[in-house]
């Protein structure tokens, strides 16, 4: 299937996907829908740099703050419409994304994995003394009371808009595996010494791949203030997202678009199902549990474990 075609499907899916919604009564299924996609689009968004390229970011809440804190400053500023605060808050993810990476990956291994984790504690260190987006008490966002296209509850408005993101992740996703950047990320996940002997411009691939998955991090947390409706520091830089982001590409599977999808399908409906059912604080021993199982079961993933499958199958 050529990307267009992909594209066309997504964002069709993505129509019936709203659309169907309307037959739905229960706000909760919104609330939930909303979180799993979120880690669908967070998910994505860490395989294309930790996935493709092998580079492995403990930032990901940093990323994720950067949009939803974007917002929260665009509101308090002129209250745009939530597609600008969509907008505003992937770029500057992205740009924070190219900064970095221009700055660390020239850091391979641990280091960079480090580096990223020290960001995060810089950012939330920088947030945290921002009076003007509520510092460490916090800011209150309220929601629009004018709901477009006649419906009932805010929260339809940003499960369609995660709807959405989640569609354009995927497709930004397999777009780069399918091209020539992603076969170049691919060569220098295997051996970068041997990618730049070969004349692959690893340093611009990286940069690049910093950038968008920055971007589609930040992305996901764009509509994270709305909602909330009260968010504090230590909500959008929860450790649940950089370990979330992590753990559902290696338990769907890194070295496809799918596998992401797969792992926050999984992973992300058995927390909410959790959450509902036992408690919240049981989330991050479920994904520590899963990650044992699946490294010790199926170190390449779900789609790995399939594709291995299939391969002894022919023979």
């Amino acid at each position: 299937m050529s990307n267009r075609a992909f594209a066309a499907l997504a964002l069709a899916a993505a129509a019936v996907l709203i659309a169907a919604s309307t037959l739905v009564t229960n706000d909760y299924f919104f609330s939930a829908a909303y979180t799993v996609l979120q880690f669908v689009v967070l998910a994505t968004a860490w395989n294309v740099l930790g996935g493709y390229a092998g580079y492995v970011n403990f930032g990901s809440a940093a990323f994720f703050a950067v949009g939803a804190y974007s917002s929260i400053f665009l509101y308090k500023w002129a209250h745009p419409p939530l597609i600008v605060m969509i907008v505003v808050g992937t770029l500057a993810a992205a740009l924070l994304g190219l900064a970095v990476g221009y700055l660390t990956l020239r850091l391979r291994g641990v280091f960079f994995a480090i580096a990223t984790l020290a960001l995060a504690v810089m950012l939330f260190t920088f947030v945290v003394n921002w009076d003007y987006v509520g510092g460490a008490r916090g800011a209150y966002i309220l929601q629009p009371r004018e709901l477009p296209f006649g419906l009932k509850r805010y929260i339809h408005v940003l499960y369609g808009a995660m709807v959405i993101m989640a569609a354009v992740a995927l497709v930004v996703a397999r777009t780069i595996e399918t091209s020539a950047i992603g076969r170049g990320l691919a060569a220098i996940r295997d051996d970068e010494m041997a990618a730049e002997c070969a004349g692959v411009p690893t340093l611009r691939l990286k940069i690049f791949a910093a950038g968008v998955s920055g971007g589609l991090m930040g992305m996901a947390g764009t509509t994270f203030p709305y909602y909330l409706s009260y968010v504090e520091p230590s909500a959008a830089f929860n450790l649940s997202y950089a370990v979330n982001s992590i753990a559902m590409p290696l338990i769907g599977g890194m070295m496809t678009w799918a596998g992401p999808l797969i792992g926050a399908l999984l992973l992300g409906t058995v927390q909410q199902l959790v959450q509902v059912t036992v408690s919240s604080e049981w989330n991050l021993l479920i994904v520590g549990a899963l990650l044992v199982l699946f490294v010790t079961i199926a170190p390449s993933g779900i789609m790995g474990w399939v594709g291995a499958w299939k391969r002894r199958k022919k023979k």
